[in-house]
C-alpha cells in the first residue's frame, strides 16, 4: 500500500525529491521545508498531484 510521489518546490516550481508514504496511513498531501538546489535556499516543497 506504498505509494511513491515527487515533492515539488511551491516558489520555484522545480521537481527536486522522490519520496514514498503508506496512503493508508497518511493520506493527506506532505509538505516539508527542503533545499531547493534551483533557488539555493531552503523552500516549502508539496507532494505533486
Amino acid at each position: 500500500m506504498r505509494s511513491q510521489f515527487t515533492l515539488r518546490c511551491t516558489v520555484c516550481k522545480s521537481e527536486n525529491y522522490r519520496a514514498n508514504k503508506n496512503k493508508k496511513l497518511h493520506p493527506e498531501r506532505m509538505e516539508t521545508k527542503k533545499y531547493c538546489p534551483k533557488c539555493k535556499t531552503q523552500t516549502l516543497h508539496k507532494e505533486k498531484k
